[in-house]
């Protein structure tokens, strides 16, 4: 690795382990092109933590599309996640319209609007955690990847509705909410409901709607995953986490609204690891 893909591991340790971790399971030629992917997509998903208001999030999302885009502003070297994300794009030929797309999406972070239904949702999760995989996954095998687009389609938004499940008690905090209207309204809930606690069995049973969402498009990833390639298979790696969490989520359902549902380090890397030898 260079000296930025370097930093973008070292980033990654603490602001996504999980994905740290799958790094480790890559051939060694591949590890910095994934770090840099992961880093930048850790750097934009923590855009709405670093902002008090929406207008400085969208300042910082287009510098990324700029980037993209091919407009650098001349900065791209003073950031080593910059400079190690172009090196990847230009060395592998990822499309540049997938990672301009996952900023699009990433705009929705930024405001307390409703998620409108559960398509809206999907969507969502397919241009960033779906987006996600399938760009590791031409780092890894850029002939093999493109067959397996549906695989990846559906692991990412097991992995994505998992992920905001388990942040659903930061989403609150920040008056955001994420469970889509359609699906609260099918459970007799509302996002009001969800923010205020005001009917905690209805939002539980949203979150239940949720969990079931999440292991439904899993059952798919996991039935179509026997097919993978081994060459691709460490881009699966983190979505493969995300039957743990859902069972984290249901054994503690009865609190999912107040406390973030996490695994110990040592149960993270034993889950990887089996997924790893499947």
């Amino acid at each position: 690795m260079n000296a930025n893909e370097t930093h973008c591991m070292q980033f990654l340790r603490d602001a996504d382990p999980d994905r740290y971790l799958s790094v480790l399971y890559a051939p060694e030629d591949k590890r910095g092109a994934l770090a840099a992917l992961y880093a930048f997509n850790a750097e934009v998903a923590r855009i709405r933590d670093l902002v008090h208001d929406p207008l400085p999030g969208e300042v910082r999302l287009q510098w990324w599309r700029d980037l993209i885009n091919g407009k650098e502003h001349g900065a791209a070297t003073g950031n080593p996640v910059a400079a190690a994300l172009l090196h990847t794009v230009k060395a592998h030929g990822l499309p540049r319209t997938a990672l301009d797309n996952y900023c699009e999406a990433r705009i929705f972070d930024l405001y307390d609007d409703p998620m409108p239904s559960r398509n809206d949702l999907e969507g969502y999760c397919g241009e960033t955690a779906s987006a996600m995989i399938q760009l590791a996954s031409l780092i890894l095998d850029a002939d093999a990847a493109p067959a397996h687009a549906d695989t990846a389609g559906h692991a990412g938004v097991a992995q994505a509705v998992a992920g905001l499940l388990r942040l659903l008690p930061l989403h609150r905090r920040r008056r955001q909410v994420y469970i889509p209207a359609d699906i609260l309204a099918a459970v007799g809930a509302s996002a009001a409901m969800v923010l205020d606690g005001s009917d905690k069995a209805a939002t539980r049973r949203a979150i239940d709607a949720m969990v079931a969402l999440a292991e439904d498009h899993l059952s798919k990833f996991e039935a179509a995953a026997k097919s993978l390639p081994a060459t691709l298979r460490p881009a699966y790696l983190p979505a493969s986490l995300t039957r743990t969490y859902l069972k984290k989520l249901k054994s503690n359902r009865s609190d999912a609204a107040n406390e973030v549902a996490d695994i110990s380090p040592l149960g993270r890397q034993w889950a990887m690891f089996k997924a790893s030898v499947r």
